[in-house]
């Protein structure tokens, strides 16, 4: 399943790498992207679950938060 989601006031490429490294790690995910100029992030998981896909969102959230407390999520 693929997800994308909008990341307004992303302030730094750094900042999105970590982001992108992160998500990347979290159970369930195959590949997370962040386009730093674009201001997008792309999950791709592991099955259609929408329960699993929940959590995910929620695991995403929190470590964007953390590391960018700034930026707004929205699904697009």
């Amino acid at each position: 399943m693929t997800k994308i989601y909008r990341l307004e006031n992303l302030g730094c490429a750094n900042c999105s790498a970590k982001i992108e490294r992160k998500i990347s790690g979290l159970k369930g995910v195959t590949e997370a992207t962040v386009n730093f100029f674009a201001g997008k992030l792309i999950i791709e998981t592991i099955d259609d679950l929408e329960e699993t896909s929940l959590e995910i969102e929620k695991e995403a959230e929190k470590i964007i938060k953390k590391i960018e407390p700034q930026v707004n999520i929205t699904k697009v």
